[in-house]
C-alpha cells in the first residue's frame, strides 16, 4: 500500500510512521508533505497513491484547499487535534478521521474500514471527500463573532484588515468596526480565500477592496495605505514584495 503524509507536525508523522509500520508493515510512504502548496505540487506531478493520512491545520492553511486545486482520487483520512468544526462534518459524510494523538487501535479501525472498499467504494469516498471539502470552505465564508451575550455574523466581504496584537486578533470592518476574532493570526488566513486576503506581514492580514493606494518605501519595502486608519503603518518586506505584485495583479505562482 502507497501512503502518503499530509502533516507539518514532525513528531506527529514520526509517531504515525512508526505505528503504520506496527498496523501494516508492507505500507510505503511516499511523501511527507508539510504545506497545501507542497500537497497540491506533488499530486500534480505524482501518480495517485493508495491512501492519504492529512492533517486539517497546515503551515499554510487549511487542507481543504487541497481539493480546490488538485484532485485527490484516492480515500483520505483525516487527523486532527481538534474535536470541534470538523468531526460531525466528517461524520455525516462517512469520512474516517483520528484524533492526536493517534492511537494504535484508532489506525488500525481505519485501515480494516478502507481494506472492504472495492474499486467503487474508494471512487465514491474521494467524491464525498471533495464535496465535504468545498462545504466546509463556503461555511467560512461567514464568520460568526461571539461579543458577551451576543452572536454577530461577519461576511468575509465586510473585512478590510485583521490585526493581532499582544495575542489578541481584532477584525476591522469596511464601515468602521473593530470586532475580536478567537484563534491567531495564522488560523484565520487559513479560513479566507487567498485571492482576496494577503498576509501582508506578522500584525497584519489585509483584503483587495481596502487597499487605496501603494508607496515605495525604505529599502525597496512597500507602504500600503487602506480605506480606514490602520493601528500601525503596513509595510510589506522586501523579499514579499514579489508576492504581494503577483497578489495584487492575479498572476499565478510559477
Amino acid at each position: 500500500m502507497r501512503v502518503i503524509f499530509v502533516e507539518d507536525e514532525t513528531a506527529a508523522a514520526v509517531n504515525l510512521k512508526t505505528l503504520l509500520g506496527q498496523v501494516c508493515p508492507d505500507a510505503q510512504v511516499l511523501a511527507v508533505l508539510e504545506s497545501v502548496t507542497d500537497t497540491v505540487k506533488w499530486f500534480l506531478e505524482n501518480p495517485v497513491p493508495d491512501l492519504v493520512f492529512m492533517d486539517i491545520h497546515l503551515a499554510d492553511g487549511d487542507a481543504f484547499r487541497i481539493f480546490e486545486q488538485a484532485e485527490v482520487a484516492c480515500p483520505v483520512v483525516f487527523t486532527t487535534a481538534y474535536d470541534q468544526y470538523a468531526l460531525d462534518a466528517f461524520r455525516v459524510n462517512s469520512i474516517d478521521y483520528l484524533l492526536k494523538p493517534i492511537k494504535r487501535e484508532d489506525l488500525a479501525r481505519a485501515l480494516a474500514k478502507l481494506s472492504l472498499f472495492s474499486k467503487n467504494d474508494r471512487s465514491e469516498y474521494s467524491v464525498r471527500v471533495e464535496q465535504m471539502a468545498r462545504q466546509q470552505n463556503e461555511r467560512q465564508r461567514t464568520f460568526l463573532i461571539h461579543i458577551k451575550d451576543k452572536i454577530i455574523p461577519l461576511g468575509i466581504q465586510e473585512i478590510a484588515f485583521c490585526y493581532t496584537c499582544d495575542e489578541r486578533v481584532t477584525v476591522y470592518t469596511l464601515d468602521g468596526r473593530e470586532l475580536p476574532m478567537e484563534g491567531s493570526l495564522d488560523s484565520l488566513m487559513g479560513s479566507l480565500p487567498e485571492t482576496l486576503f494577503f498576509r501582508a506581514n506578522r500584525q497584519f492580514i489585509i483584503s483587495r477592496k481596502a487597499i487605496v493606494d501603494i508607496f515605495v518605501w525604505f529599502g525597496n519595502r512597500l507602504s500600503l495605505n487602506l480605506a480606514l486608519k490602520t493601528p500601525e503603518r503596513i509595510v510589506i518586506s522586501k523579499a514579499r514584495v514579489p508576492e504581494f505584485k503577483r497578489w495584487m495583479t492575479g498572476t499565478p505562482r510559477k
